[in-house]
């Protein structure tokens, strides 16, 4: 494996506007799929049971996306967008992002039709807290109803439709408390899930909620000075079992799926606790991982946390190696783009 680096730069390559992925392609398990290995295969998810060991265990993330984005106007009638963070509030407040003109000061009330948000608490990195004057009920349903699924900003300039609405989630998404889709997950249809239990291969779920980190570039010129933002994670007691039994041969369906079971692995074995838990682990090269055989990704975007994830795995090097020939294989890159199966024997 290469030296270490570092140093933010060297996670740096080129990519062609035009392979940004701006939607899915139809039918998901269609999307290609980059086996690692030596040579390296090209393939596609539909055809992923053969490139497994037999027998592997896949843990897949089920948080599901939530309607984030609400769009209002500021007391003087100027446009406003709420963000919102996380659904789990804090003393009766919620966690925002806020995008208006101007300087936002606490006491501050939008209105977002029957709602309206008061500014009640300047947060950490932008952030703000504030008072839905509609019970908690009401409204995650008006989230539900009205608000927009927050595709990230290079797909569209971050604007949403109806088709994201089915597109940016997961056939198996349970639980609302994301921000940004699990997204290695999105290439799994109900029969190709099927098609690798009746082969023999496990599934178990974990739920980590994606957060703000999702939103937070890497700007530490050295990547070790980077702070990585906290989110809520948990595993069900009968999923733990399972992923326990499969010790050994797993393999994490994305990178949230693997910072969930790398944060609870202690001594050789899962420590899974039955209460919510809150991880901010970073895994870059020079940081070993123990608790996955392989994992299943898409393709990152340039000098991110996730991109430093893989190189970890890979090194940094051989990282941008087969991103190069993604690139020049014409893949399809990030949120709605083809993906990669890593194998680490």
């Amino acid at each position: 494996m290469d030296p270490v680096n570092f140093t933010l730069s060297a996670y740096d390559y080129e990519l062609p506007p035009e392979l940004i992925a701006a939607r899915p392609i139809s039918g998901r398990s269609g999307s290609r799929l980059m086996v690692t290995g030596d040579p390296v295969q090209h393939a596609h998810y539909r055809n992923i049971a053969q490139y497994l060991p037999a027998g592997a265990t896949l843990v897949f993330n089920q948080s599901r996306v939530f309607p984030c984005r609400l769009v209002g106007a500021k007391p003087t009638g100027g446009e406003v967008e709420a963000f919102v963070l996380s659904l789990l509030p804090r003393e009766g407040l919620y966690q925002v992002l806020l995008r208006a003109a101007g300087k936002r000061k606490v006491g501050e009330v939008f209105h977002f039709g029957s709602l309206t948000l008061e500014l009640c608490e300047l947060g950490e990195e932008g952030t703000f807290w504030v008072r839905p004057n509609l019970a908690r009920e009401d409204f995650l349903n008006l989230l539900e109803r009205d608000g927009g699924i927050p595709i990230p900003p290079y797909i569209r300039d971050g604007r949403s439709d109806e088709q994201d609405r089915r597109d940016y989630q997961t056939v198996y998404a349970k639980e609302a408390g994301s921000v940004a889709a699990p997204t290695a997950g999105l290439h799994f249809t109900p029969e190709l899930l099927e098609e690798l239990r009746i082969k023999g291969f496990k599934t178990a779920f974990v739920t980590l909620h994606v957060g703000l980190g999702t939103f937070r570039p890497v700007k530490s010129a050295d990547i070790r000075e980077h702070k990585m933002h906290a989110e809520t994670f948990y595993v069900e007691a009968s999923e733990a079992e399972k992923i326990r039994a499969g010790r050994g041969n797993i393999f994490a369906v994305g990178t949230t799926s693997l910072r969930v079971l790398e944060s609870s692995w202690r001594n050789g074995d899962f420590d899974f606790s039955t209460s919510p838990q809150e991880t901010r682990i970073f895994l870059y090269p020079g940081k070993e991982v123990h608790s996955i055989r392989g994992l299943i990704t898409n393709f990152h975007l340039p000098q991110s946390s996730l991109l430093m994830l893989v190189s970890a795995l890979l090194g940094r090097e051989r990282t941008l190696e087969l991103y190069k020939e993604a690139v020049r294989e014409r893949y399809r890159f990030f949120s709605y783009g083809d993906g990669m199966l890593i194998k680490l024997e």
